[in-house]
């Protein structure tokens, strides 16, 4: 605490504005933060304002802009339900990247207007989402605006907006204690098995990496090549080799002297099983065949099921297990060919 006294006396206090609107001209929010502003700077405070519209692809390296400040602003208008995409996109990287000792000292203030209706539900989800992070909380604004000139026009709204202002440099002034909230132990619990140790240089480094659209679009397409490779692999592991269900459909194999068909069938491997059947005659394998006269498409594990006996292809069919496409009736016929329950 004596630390952050010092700090206070020599550079003065900080509030950060962010505004996770859509940046229209007559959004009543901006206009409140506007009053607001001015407010802040009669007071002699720093005031930095981020709006988030224009950083959509650097909104997760805003949370190193928390480093210096003493309070926030999180200002928007309902314009028909909740708070919007970009308030949620900030809060998201607070939580993934944020240092909670610094968040535990920051003291944030809701504003929220509405031109429809539920201000005041955003506005407490915002202040318990706050919470949650381990920040301490102001009362905050929130009203309904019709005409976004009524606030310039009408001296009470004024007041109203002033008012807030102060309050919330009186609550970082003063350091006004709360009592603990229920909020803040429920996240701690929840963070317990997803918590990293890392240093506050390691987490400025994560969070340039996490504002850098080049980075992400290059780590997104090595995670998606690695996926490939590790799909592959874990088929093949899981098959032990390339023959998996062909010895089952030939040891079960029927015959029907007139029936002529060919068959694919996806079970989840990186090419689909083929089935072709010439009376007597039986070829399986794992590729792609040309134009076959029915396409199958399976859930995981429910050729398992088949070959097993405990389910029929028709009843995986009706149960809605599996898909298909082409002649129904030679996918009906798959279980007079195939006797898997014998």
């Amino acid at each position: 605490m004596t630390f952050y006294v010092v700090y206070h006396i020599i550079n003065g206090m900080k509030i950060n504005i962010y505004y996770g609107g859509r940046g229209i001209v007559d959004d009543p929010a901006l206009a409140a933060i506007k009053k607001m502003t001015t407010v802040f700077d009669d007071l002699n405070v720093r005031v930095s304002e981020y709006r988030l519209y224009d950083m959509k692809s650097k909104v997760s390296s805003l949370v190193s802009s928390l480093k210096d400040a003493d309070g926030i602003v999180l200002a928007f208008t309902v314009e028909w339900w909740g708070f919007g995409s970009f308030l949620p996109q900030f809060l998201d990287a607070v939580w993934l990247y944020g240092n909670k000792d610094i968040i535990s000292r920051i003291y944030m203030c809701p504003v929220v207007m509405s031109t429809t209706y539920g201000e005041r539900k955003a506005a407490s989800e915002l202040r318990e989402a706050w919470e949650m992070l381990g920040g301490r909380t102001c009362e905050g604004l929130c009203g309904y605006v019709a005409d976004t000139a009524e606030i310039d026009r009408n001296a009470d709204y004024t007041k109203a907006i002033e008012k807030c202002a102060e309050e919330m440099y009186r609550a970082i002034g003063h350091r006004t204690p709360a009592l603990p909230s229920s909020g803040l132990e429920v996240s701690k619990k929840v963070q317990v098995a997803n918590s990293v140790n890392i240093t506050p240089k390691e987490s400025e480094i994560l969070l340039q990496f996490a504002g850098d659209e080049k980075y992400r679009e290059t780590k997104k397409m090595d995670l998606e090549k690695l996926a490939v490779q590790f799909k592959d692999k874990m088929q093949k592991d899981e098959s032990g080799s390339d023959t998996k269900y062909l010895e089952d459909l030939r040891q079960h194999f029927r015959p029907q002297p007139s029936m002529k068909a060919s068959y694919t069938i996806d079970v989840g491997r990186s090419e689909p099983l083929f089935i072709k059947i010439n009376g007597r005659d039986l070829e399986c394998g794992y590729g792609a065949i040309q134009k076959p006269d029915v396409e199958v498409t399976m859930g995981p594990g429910i050729m398992d099921s088949i070959v097993s006996g405990v389910m029929t292809f028709q009843g995986a069919f009706m149960g809605g297990h599996i898909k298909t496409r082409g002649d129904f009736k030679l996918m009906r016929s798959l279980d007079a060919v195939f006797l898997f329950g014998e």
